[in-house]
């Protein structure tokens, strides 16, 4: 049996469809063909794949930062409100 590219392991739902037509496509191929572009094919789908996982970290960093950032201004927030409502009670205190 021909050695195929994009194996099980390499070719998954997380390949996108592009890709997935390209190892078809090149696995359709004769052997001595299909033999001399194996290996950067692997490498393009390996990176495809890292780049993938790494945009999936940055969406969540983000998320996360937003959340954060909401977290902080409603803490600033706060912290302004009390604050304020101290000065007012030393103003009070400071007439009265």
């Amino acid at each position: 049996m021909p050695k195929t590219i994009g194996s099980t392991n390499k070719q998954n739902e997380d390949t996108p469809v592009e890709l997935q037509e390209m190892i078809n496509a090149i696995n359709s191929l004769p052997a001595r063909y299909r033999d001399a572009v194996a290996p950067a094919l692997d490498r393009v789908v390996e990176c495809s794949t890292r780049r993938r996982r790494i945009l999936n970290l940055v969406q969540e960093a983000l998320s996360q930062l937003r959340l954060d950032m909401k977290y902080l201004i409603f803490d600033l927030e706060a912290t302004r409100r009390e604050r304020d409502s101290y000065r007012e009670q030393l103003e009070e205190r400071g007439q009265g």
